[in-house]
């Protein structure tokens, strides 16, 4: 069946639904008071069936029309009432239009649902009062019965929308995380490999009269570090399409087993890093390992930077339960800046639970720690 075709469908459906429920409106009060006059001599099971059909029917039209629901119920209980003025049908008026106004206080704002409930309290208790010569205390119980009705509506109204208000916040909350960490992760990626290109196009245009040798070195870094951080930013990309079925496969983001090769590039860029690993390494969370990963690269970058030296330690300790970072060196220290390098960082290891600490040496140079949370599953030996 084509699009077209189950349009045409949705449409006839839809249109011979709201003509049965209108149908249904105009006919009920007629249906009702027949049925209750003819039960003068006991009610007969068709009268009964037909009219909590119709009764059914009409309930359905308060969903997208409530005034005109509501008044029909009112309209057709009353003169109901007018034909057969007992307790039994007065009950009745009360139970189905308290319904009626509970429901509407449940799915409408109170403009509308205060109205329809001072409404039908105003005609539940004018028929009490002119055909059942009711008491204060039948008044009574008809304001509190509607009152009742409407705050139970009402409350349901309240807590769908505190729901839905909570659900929207979740959502602007997951969103913006979300966007917090994309930006570190382009900061960390795009940061570092720029740094090195820049350094590293500065090396080349200084010797390239004198040393060729050098220059092409210099070029060769930075076509490295290029094809690397275009790697990284394909790869974040294919994760920001994954839900695309023609993407590309998500490939694998680095760790610290990729330290290694972090140092190569610190290395051509003028920086020896001298990477110490302390414990048994082993298998970390993918966050964690990530996490690690991108603060060692941010602190190795920021001393090829601004540290003014030509060498920094990295230390790796593999705890029980914790996984230690330290990245020293003896430039020239300094403050900590307002750039996001140093937020980034901290912010990666406050969401593991983790403390972070970064700042200038007693003897001169900066220091970079961290301690992040990261139980012991299992033990690799490391040849």
């Amino acid at each position: 069946m084509s699009a077209l075709t189950l349009s045409r469908v949705r449409r006839v459906r839809r249109v011979a639904w709201t003509v049965l429920l209108w149908s249904a409106t105009v006919l009920y009060p007629f249906c009702l008071v027949v049925a209750v006059m003819t039960g003068r001599n006991g009610f007969v099971g068709v009268e009964v069936f037909v009219s909590a059909l119709l009764t059914v029917l009409v309930a359905a039209l308060l969903q997208r029309h409530p005034l005109p629901g509501q008044g029909t119920l009112l309209l057709a209980w009353t003169w109901a009432l007018l034909q057969m003025p007992v307790g039994g049908i007065a009950a009745l008026q009360i139970v189905i239009t308290d319904l009626g106004v509970g429901y509407i206080a449940a799915t409408r704002r109170r403009r509308v649902s205060l109205p329809v409930a001072a409404g039908t309290v105003a005609v539940q208790a004018l028929s009490a009062l002119a055909f059942l010569h009711a008491d204060e205390v039948l008044l009574m119980t008809v304001l509190l019965a509607v009152a009742v009705t409407w705050l139970a509506g009402n409350s349901v109204r309240v807590r769908r929308a505190n729901a839905e208000m909570m659900r929207v916040q979740a959502t602007a909350q997951a969103v913006a995380a979300e966007r917090l960490r994309i930006a570190r992760e382009l900061h960390d990626m795009v940061a570092h490999s720029i740094g090195i290109i820049a350094i590293q196009a500065g090396v080349g245009g200084r010797v390239i009269d004198t040393q060729p040798a050098e220059a092409r070195n210099a070029l060769d870094a930075i076509e490295a570090t290029s094809r690397d951080v275009l790697s990284g930013l394909r790869r974040m990309l294919t994760a920001l399409r994954k839900d695309d079925p023609g993407a590309a496969p998500l490939g694998p983001s680095p760790g610290l087993d990729d330290l290694d090769r972090l140092a190569e590039a610190a290395k051509d860029a003028g920086v020896q890093v001298d990477v110490r690993r302390k414990g048994g390494r082993r298998p970390l969370p993918p966050d964690v390992d990530l996490s690690a990963y991108r603060i060692v690269q941010e602190a190795i970058t920021n001393v090829v930077r601004h540290a003014g030296t030509s060498e920094c330690r990295v230390t790796i300790g593999y705890g029980d339960e914790e996984l230690s970072i330290e990245v020293d060196d003896d430039g020239r220290g300094g403050v900590v800046g307002t750039g996001y390098g140093i937020v980034g960082m901290r912010e990666r290891v406050g969401l593991l639970g983790g403390e972070f600490a970064a700042g200038p040496r007693p003897g001169g140079g900066f220091r970079v720690a961290a301690r992040i949370p990261a139980p012991e599953a299992a033990v690799v030996a490391v040849p």
